[in-house]
């Protein structure tokens, strides 16, 4: 290929030597960069170089983000690679550590921000959020901003919290560079015209004289690459980015590995009212690394028979050929990998309800019916609707046109690799149930615990958590509170802390519904009890007794020691269900630290946020 390429032999060697063994979150800045590059190679016929990236007269842009899981921030570092390469001054924050005193100085502005649980904004948002919508935000008149929302149309508040900052900053006086932006789970291609499209409102502003420096009109296509590949290589060591000792191979949601399967073993009792079943993989030979806290991403499918019934309910040829995102693939195999025909949401009801021009589906979606909306979605999935509401005849682009992007489902990983080298866990529980006349099968979780040991393997990819990782201080106390499978990173946590020999003491709390039956790893938590490395455990089984206890009344009733740990320093976790079990813990340790303390709610509610603020109180909730 050497006679196809503008560079030379050591260019290229130079710069397989950058890119081998980058993590995906520094591959995402590189290719923000070099978008950036592209951008100006084709408006100038020059690409940028670094020196353009420290023009004095360039203007100052800001670019907040409020992440729950990394995917905001993911967009804000590529905005920002993106804007440094047009050639602005940029700033990059956690809005849990922009001073909002500078919010009236800032007068570009882009804000990325995800939507967790019931419309809310992520935890380390939260504080920023309640200052934009409080009497003490300033007047921002002078300033323009863009706001990115990530979310999941499945649940009613869609983006709420993208919505929120979009109206609030405009309500301050704030002008838009341009119209909100709701991305779903699919954000990739909507992010990356929200991040073109901010980027060319902007440019007006740009002065004149911020110019392309360090390549000429008269540049050869050699010496062209030849300042793409040194400013590529300043930028990458600007921004942190450091070669790899060997090339390894980078496997990503896109192009996952194939994980072979070492373990399945059943967790749950005999006579359980759930399926949980833990797996082993390997990863041996993929290069692929990961810290406790972090998600295990596992590529899908859909059932095959929930398909072959959606593609004869719908009377279409399952080998007629559609165009996805990304390839052109029978329906068939659309269906089976490329779209996701089990979850309902508003979007895809008023799409399809323009096609089947069905009066009362519209009227379902119309103003007053929320409530009748949302009691409709719960247990229903995609031939649920087109049985209801038949169609007419549709050609296979008009109902392919009405689903979303298939995503890969994510897994707390249960296991530390310097435990369990080129292995990772995952704690899955199987999701079967019937509802309006048929049985439902989750999509990831009944493929993972059905498969088959003996020569399986699954397709999966790490997914960092930057917001879910134990303390550096190996002397810092660890609290956890993980009921049923948000125990899974809490196996790692303490697996790391035994196998790195963290002299910090470990206190877990687990609650299930029986005791005999749904004490998921019972025997791993006695051994780690008797070892010491776990230091204390306190169980809560829901129906084990008359009065239902749950893990935060046990929170509530150790409330004196819970206070002296965290009074010593003390980390807290939570993983787990957000909509119950993660509110009712978060009013459990505010109602402990007022009544220890001896404090009002308000200065205890301030301490959670010190907490939060100091990274001392993380959650994983879903």
């Amino acid at each position: 290929m050497q006679e196809t390429s503008p560079l030379t032999v050591a260019q290229v060697q130079l710069l397989s030597q950058l890119v081998d063994g980058l993590s995906a979150e520094q591959m995402a800045w590189v290719r923000g960069f070099l978008a950036g590059i592209n951008q100006s190679v084709r408006q100038t016929g020059h690409p940028a170089t670094v020196a353009s990236t420290a023009n004095a007269s360039a203007p100052q842009l800001m670019i907040l983000y409020g992440s729950q899981t990394g995917h905001a921030q993911e967009v804000a570092e590529r905005a920002k690679a993106r804007a440094v390469a047009a050639g602005f001054k940029v700033d990059l924050f956690a809005m849990g550590d922009y001073k909002a005193s500078r919010l009236k100085h800032d007068k570009l502005l882009l804000v990325a921000v995800s939507t967790q649980g019931e419309g809310e904004p992520p935890d380390d948002a939260r504080d920023f959020y309640d200052f934009l919508h409080s009497d003490k935000a300033p007047q921002l008149d002078g300033t323009r901003f863009a706001v990115l929302g990530l979310g999941d149309s499945s649940y009613e508040k869609f983006c709420q919290a993208g919505k929120d900052f979009d109206t609030r900053l405009a309500a301050l006086g704030a002008e838009r560079l341009l119209a909100r932006v709701d991305s779903d789970v699919d954000y990739d291609t909507q992010a990356e015209r929200w991040i073109d499209e901010a980027i060319e409102a902007l440019k007006p502003l740009e002065q004149a004289s911020t110019q392309v420096a360090g390549s000429t009109a008269e540049a050869s296509a050699a010496g062209n690459a030849v300042s793409l590949l040194d400013s590529f290589t300043l930028a990458a060591l600007a921004g942190g980015i450091g070669t790899a000792a060997k090339a390894e191979p980078q496997y990503s949601r896109k192009h996952p590995f194939d994980a072979p399967v070492l373990e399945n073993i059943t967790l749950s009792g005999r006579g359980s009212s759930k399926e949980v079943h833990h797996l082993e993989l390997s990863l041996e030979g993929s290069g692929l690394t990961y810290e406790p806290g972090d998600a295990l991403g596992v590529v899908v499918k859909n059932d095959a028979r929930l398909v072959d019934e959606l593609i004869d309910t719908l009377a279409l040829d399952p080998q007629a050929t559609t165009t996805t995102h990304d390839s052109t693939l029978s329906l068939r195999d659309a269906f089976l990998s490329a779209y996701d025909i089990t979850t309902l949401s508003r979007a895809f009801l008023e799409k399809y309800a323009a096609l089947a021009e069905s009066t009362e589906l519209r009227s379902l979606l119309s103003a007053g019916n929320e409530t009748a909306l949302r009691d409709y979605l719960v247990g229903r999935d995609v031939l649920d609707v087109v049985r209801q509401f038949p169609a007419r005849k549709l050609k296979a682009a008009e109902f392919v046109g009405t689903l979303r992007t298939l995503q890969p489902r994510l897994y707390s990983i249960a296991s530390s690799l310097a435990a369990n080298p080129e292995a990772v866990h995952i704690t899955v529980g199987a999701v079967r149930y019937d509802s309006h006349g048929r049985t439902r099968r989750g999509v990831a979780s009944t493929y993972l615990a059905d498969i088959a040991r003996a020569g399986a393997s699954v397709p999966v990819y790490i997914e960092a958590n930057r917001n879910f990782k134990l303390p550096q201080d190996a002397h810092a106390p660890v609290i956890m509170i993980g009921p049923g499978t948000g125990i899974a990173p809490f196996r790692a946590f303490v697996e790391e802390r035994q196998a790195l020999d963290a002299p910090g003491k470990n206190w877990l709390f687990f609650g299930d519904r029986n005791f005999r039956t749904d004490f998921l790893y019972q025997r791993e938590w006695q051994r780690y009890v008797k070892d010491g490395a776990l230091t204390k455990i306190d169980l809560a089984f829901s129906r084990d007794t008359e009065d239902k206890v749950y893990v935060q009344h046990r929170l509530r009733e150790q409330g004196k020691a819970v206070y002296e740990w965290l009074q010593e320093g003390a980390f807290l976790y939570v993983c787990g269900d957000a909509a119950h079990m993660a509110r009712d813990v978060h009013t459990a340790l505010i109602d402990v630290i007022e009544e220890q303390g001896g404090v009002s709610q308000e200065v205890a509610t301030e301490y959670v946020k010190t907490l939060q603020r100091e990274k001392r109180y993380q959650r994983d909730v879903y």
